[in-house]
């Protein structure tokens, strides 16, 4: 047993919180030849025993979540399990064999965009009767990780102070995009071809190119989330959720260079990577939990390995979207494929923007002002903000007394007052689940995750449990 990596115990929070198949990755695989549906079920037996994460379920302990055995382990199911996954028995995991086609739905909670080559390399192997090399002996990657973002947190907090501000409306042609939250998703496949630019990588020319446009549309600040691995060289070739998720800030200026900006985005990129194992949550006083740190989201990754006979859907879709809008780029053999998910209340002409995306990367030289890449609208674009009311209440009242207790138990300072709100006061996801726990146990009501985001003061909550 051991405690939930940061990225985890936030999957966990969400999925508290009602994310649907948010955190699905799917994974399907189009055999030439169906393998004999016993020899399957024996690889993916033997695939499991190599990847302790395959069989692990989430068990929440006095409101802090922790890796356990599943109560059963995967196996080649006759049926396919497309309902949401049971967090606290397991498996996290589901392998279904139809056809000539193998289909595999994972939980991010225990799976990342690398995890899908390291199953497809295994798997393939098992099939084939390959020995592979053995891995080293597991440890507690997350307590590991714990003690790196203890060393690095006084200069992330430094980092992100300067640069962080919470990600306003995003203006797009007919919409403002807004969501950050997990919900239901449409999705647009299409390819993009960036041009090969001396000093960055294809990932970078298609990051400026989208900071570019959606400073054309209008935003003068622009805000991304980017996904980052967090894998050292210990987790290498194991399956698992190492990643986290960055923003990335730019003020494209019109009379600056393509080139030029670039460049500066490529050296903004370089000192965001440096403290990209700590969350930002953490490194953020009052940063409220978002299934997505912005409204637009990117990921970036190269294409797994080729199987002989194996045709494989690397970017298959899990029917939703976090945020309102996330590009996800499969950089492959020639072409460089892209699955834009998107919330259709928010996104509603996906097709424009893919459209303007396109035509500007094929526009793109170096020496090019932004301006003339694409028209530039000088649209004011409202920052969000929230506003919190205050409510007072008598000190003496002894819901009050007990609730303030728990709060200075776990904040491990005194005195809480009732109109202070939990995010001003540095805690985050993990505190509150562990308030939620000990109210629980002790106060004998279940506070639900959303109830207390929307009323995150010792008097709020007390409102709550009174109603």
């Amino acid at each position: 047993m051991t405690e939930a990596s940061f990225t985890q115990h936030g999957m966990w929070i969400m999925e508290r919180m009602g994310a649907g198949s948010a955190y699905h990755m799917p994974l399907t695989i189009h055999f030439a030849e169906p393998p004999e549906r016993g020899r399957l079920a024996a690889a993916v037996t033997r695939l499991a025993e190599r990847h302790p994460a395959l069989t692990t379920a989430v068990e929440e302990r006095n409101g802090v979540p922790f890796l356990v055995p599943a109560a059963l382990r995967p196996a080649l199911d006759a049926q396919p399990g497309d309902g949401p996954f049971d967090l606290d028995k397991g498996p996290l995991v589901r392998f279904n064999l139809q056809g000539d086609r193998l289909h595999v739905l994972a939980h991010h909670l225990i799976f990342d965009g690398q995890s899908k080559d390291v199953l497809v390399t295994d798997l393939a192997a098992l099939l084939a009767g390959t020995e592979l090399a053995p891995l080293a002996a597991a440890a507690d990657f997350a307590a590991a990780q714990r003690e790196r973002v203890a060393a690095q947190l006084e200069e992330a907090k430094e980092f992100w102070a300067a640069r962080w501000r919470e990600p306003g409306e995003v203006a797009v042609p007919g919409s403002r995009l807004r969501s950050r939250r997990a919900g239901e998703g449409a999705v647009l496949e299409f390819t993009l071809s960036p041009p090969a630019l001396p000093g960055l990588t294809t990932f970078e020319v298609v990051l400026a190119a989208l900071h570019t446009l959606l400073r054309a549309y209008g935003n003068a600040r622009v805000t991304t989330a980017v996904d980052l691995s967090t894998r050292t060289p210990a987790e290498t070739g194991r399956i698992g959720a190492f990643v986290n998720e960055v923003p990335v800030v730019s003020e494209p200026g019109p009379e600056t260079t393509f080139g030029e900006f670039a460049t500066a985005l490529r050296a903004e990129l370089r000192q965001v990577y440096g403290f990209r194992e700590v969350p930002v949550a953490r490194a953020i006083p009052g940063l409220r939990p978002h299934a997505a740190l912005a409204p637009v989201s990117v990921s970036y990754r190269k294409a797994g390995p080729r199987v002989p006979g194996w045709e494989v859907e690397w970017l298959a879709f899990n029917q939703a979207v976090r945020g309102a809008f996330q590009l996800q780029l499969l950089d492959g053999p020639g072409v460089l494929s892209a699955s834009l998910r998107y919330d259709p209340q928010e996104l509603t002409d996906p097709g424009r923007v893919v459209a303007d995306l396109r035509e500007l990367l094929a526009r793109i030289e170096p020496g090019l002002k932004l301006k003339d890449l694409t028209p530039f609208h000088e649209l004011a674009v409202a920052e969000s903000t929230e506003e919190t009311v205050k409510e007072t209440a008598a000190t003496d009242d002894p819901l009050i007394s007990e609730i303030t207790a728990i709060w200075e138990e776990v904040l491990k300072f005194a005195p809480v007052e009732p109109d202070d709100d939990i995010f001003d006061l540095g805690g985050h996801s993990l505190t509150i689940t562990q308030i939620i726990a000990r109210i629980r146990k002790r106060v004998g009501v279940e506070i639900e995750l959303d109830d207390f985001f929307d009323n995150p003061t010792i008097a709020g909550l007390v409102q709550v449990i009174r109603r």
